[in-house]
């Protein structure tokens, strides 16, 4: 079997984590560099990463998230956090950054940015969030996926009060709200959901060959 799906195979949705174990500093940037390298929509990333390794933060995390041990147990917690409205801001500081690293003169991409602007900014605020929403969903996927070809474990979880995590990490001001967590660490040997058999949809119901 391909050794991609003989990982993703292997991992699972982690409940219970080997809190003595730690994912080293060389991983956790393999980790962050592929959440970066994600696909999204025009290149924008509209969107905050917040890597928890703070010990009283995580604790916050466990009341916030219905004393779940993932929050406080596992090494990281990775905060995926979307913008919920945005301005021209996101589009400028996009180009300006991508004319620096293409070595392109300033403005040369003016065209590319008044298109997107033409095509984003009259959304209304719900479908500009849901958009935004939909982008970090993307960026997630990819975390599972890397984590799982270094073999380090974890917990994508909607399970917590949103709210309160926007207001322990004060994420209001800048306009963004945590939307899902990934908790990433070691399982513990007591985690009894390793052994059992991944469970998906088959095929011929997923797909449909046209």
């Amino acid at each position: 079997m391909n050794k991609y799906i003989d990982d993703l195979n292997w991992r699972y949705a982690t409940k219970k984590f080997d809190a003595s174990k730690k994912v080293s500093a060389e991983d956790l940037e393999i980790l962050k560099e592929a959440v970066q390298l994600s696909a999204s929509s025009y290149g924008l990333q509209p969107y905050k990463i917040l890597v928890v390794q703070d010990e009283k933060v995580k604790a916050q995390f466990k009341e916030a998230g219905y004393n779940q041990s993932q929050f406080t147990d596992a090494s990281e917690i990775f905060v995926f956090a979307h913008q919920t409205d945005f301005g021209p801001e996101l589009v400028d500081s996009y180009i300006a950054h991508a004319e620096r690293i293409q070595g392109l003169e300033t403005g040369s991409m003016e065209d590319y940015a008044n298109m997107m602007k033409g095509s984003l900014l009259p959304l209304p605020q719900e479908a500009k969030a849901g958009w935004t929403a939909r982008q970090t969903y993307i960026a997630i996927g990819n975390l599972l996926s890397a984590a799982a070809i270094n073999k380090i474990d974890a917990c994508p979880m909607e399970g917590f009060d949103a709210s309160k995590f926007d207001e322990i990490l004060d994420l209001k001001k800048d306009n963004l709200h945590a939307i899902a967590v990934v908790a990433v660490g070691y399982r513990s040997e007591d985690d009894k959901y390793q052994h059992g058999k991944k469970v998906r949809r088959p095929q011929d119901e997923l797909f449909t060959t046209i």
